[in-house]
């Protein structure tokens, strides 16, 4: 049996928190992998220490094992995911800790991967190596909700990020909306472009905006971003139910990938277009998502106009919202955050529940989840 919270010690809670501080900094470059770190402490000093950096690379339990040489016999491994116990881009890091001699695994969570789930543990106990999880696992399963999304339900995190006046006003009734919010907060969406796998938007904006759905930051911006990892470029998908998208769109010639999902067939240069179903007489969001699952995205961020918002968040798709709130009024004419038609009564209002609040210059973050029955 794993112990409960209250049987881990201060300094256990300590080494796994600096694994999951380590795990950070891989938030801009794991992708498709998650982010772990891991400690090794032997008496009481910490002797190795590791972390994930990009898929193909050792994994953080091979780093902490490298550093730490011999001091790694007879000590305590702190990692904030269960290793793996198959042989992918990498070899199993079940094995390397069994065939290190440590004494003791301390995870922050089980992998939920179906290679893994369990495995890795069971292989560490069956060497009669102490195996203990589940300490400090919210924080961890935060750090890797898009990985888990795709292991668990086959498709991304799904984020929706929104930028509005005070009283909820997304554009003017022109389509205005250079800028709603400061520049502080236009640079805090570009770090989550940065963590996010693919960044999705509707055709409609992009006929209105013609936008790069790039990260446009530098590289000190992105906190743990070593100098010879590359900066991230998300995949840019857009979802253009009658193939609107112009040939001549500013994405299609951008570095990187560009999707489109539509349900007519055809050809853009610079872009996939995939044909998927409809529904409701617009494209088959779950289809939409379940396929970037199958293409190994493990978090998208929607910046898209109140429709497209409005339906992913109708349809119970949206598994977060963050809305940046200007401190300012643009009236009854311009533009809301979500079309919600059908709304008529207060029972069927769509609940939330606020996660975090926070001054971003001089505007606010509010991040929300939406209520799950």
């Amino acid at each position: 049996m794993n112990p409960t919270a209250g049987n881990w010690s201060a300094a256990d809670h300590a080494h796994m928190a600096r694994a999951l501080q380590l795990a950070e900094r891989g938030r801009y470059s794991t992708h498709p992998n998650p982010r772990v770190g891991c400690v090794l402490v032997n008496n009481g000093q910490t002797v190795g220490e590791g972390w994930h950096r990009r898929a193909g690379e050792p994994h953080a339990e091979v780093n902490a094992l490298r550093q730490a040489g011999e001091a790694a016999r007879g000590a305590t491994v702190y990692v904030t995911l269960e290793p793996c116990c198959h042989h992918g881009r990498t070899p199993p890091c079940s094995q390397a800790l069994v065939d290190a001699g440590v004494a003791r695994v301390v995870a922050a969570m089980r992998d939920p991967n179906p290679r893994v789930d369990g495995g890795g543990l069971e292989q560490i106990r069956s060497a009669g190596i102490v195996v203990e999880s589940g300490l400090l696992e919210i924080q961890a399963r935060r750090l890797n909700r898009g990985f888990i999304s795709r292991m668990e339900r086959g498709r991304p995190y799904l984020r929706i990020k929104s930028a509005a006046s005070l009283d909820g006003r997304t554009a003017m009734a022109s389509g205005e909306s250079q800028w709603v919010t400061g520049a502080d907060a236009r640079r805090e969406v570009h770090r989550m472009r940065a963590e996010s796998a693919a960044v999705l938007t509707g055709s409609g904006t992009v006929l209105a905006d013609d936008p790069s759905m790039n990260v446009r930051l530098q590289r000190a911006d992105l906190a743990g971003l070593d100098d010879d990892l590359p900066m991230p470029t998300p995949v840019r998908v857009v979802l253009d139910s009658r193939l609107r998208v112009p040939p001549g769109a500013r994405m299609l010639g951008l570095p990187g990938q560009t999707l489109i999902y539509s349900r007519l067939a055809g050809e853009r240069p610079g872009a996939e277009v995939t044909v998927v179903g409809a529904v409701d007489g617009g494209l088959d969001l779950s289809a939409v998502l379940t396929d970037l699952g199958k293409r190994e995205i493990n978090e998208v961020l929607v910046e898209a106009g109140p429709t497209l918002a409005g339906a992913l968040l109708a349809a119970g798709l949206a598994d977060e919202l963050v809305l940046f709130l200007a401190p300012h009024l643009m009236g009854d004419d311009a533009r809301g955050l979500f079309h919600l038609p059908g709304i008529a009564r207060m029972d069927q209002r769509v609940s939330l529940t606020i996660d975090d609040i926070r001054c971003v210059g001089a505007d606010w973050r509010i991040t929300a989840l939406p209520a799950r029955t």
